[in-house]
């Protein structure tokens, strides 16, 4: 796993985990509730419940992306094997070449 996808990874759970934190202080509140607190309290909830929502389209849409982009590189690999080895290859002497000169 690459650094930016573990930072990625790290960033969300963080952020359901905030999430989760003001969901039970909405809920050790109810009773605590008067007037205009009251109102606060629900656009709160429906923010979080909101967020929550895009967060989760946010996520299948990011894994629906990347399962299409899978299948349309085994798809080429499949289709072109040559030109994917050919790429491979010049990919790896670029890398070669560039961590040969530090």
């Amino acid at each position: 796993m690459n650094d930016a996808t573990t930072a990625r990874e790290k960033l969300s759970a963080d952020f359901h985990q905030v999430m989760d934190d003001i969901d039970a202080l909405m809920n050790a509140t109810t009773n605590q509730a008067e007037g205009e607190v009251k109102a606060l309290r629900g656009r709160i909830r429906e923010r979080l419940d909101s967020a929550r929502d895009q967060i989760g389209q946010a996520q299948a849409e990011a894994l629906a992306r990347g399962k299409h982009a899978a299948k349309a590189t085994d798809e080429y690999v499949h289709n072109h094997p040559w030109q994917a080895i050919g790429a491979a290859a010049a990919v790896g002497l670029a890398l070669g070449v560039l961590i040969g000169r530090r």
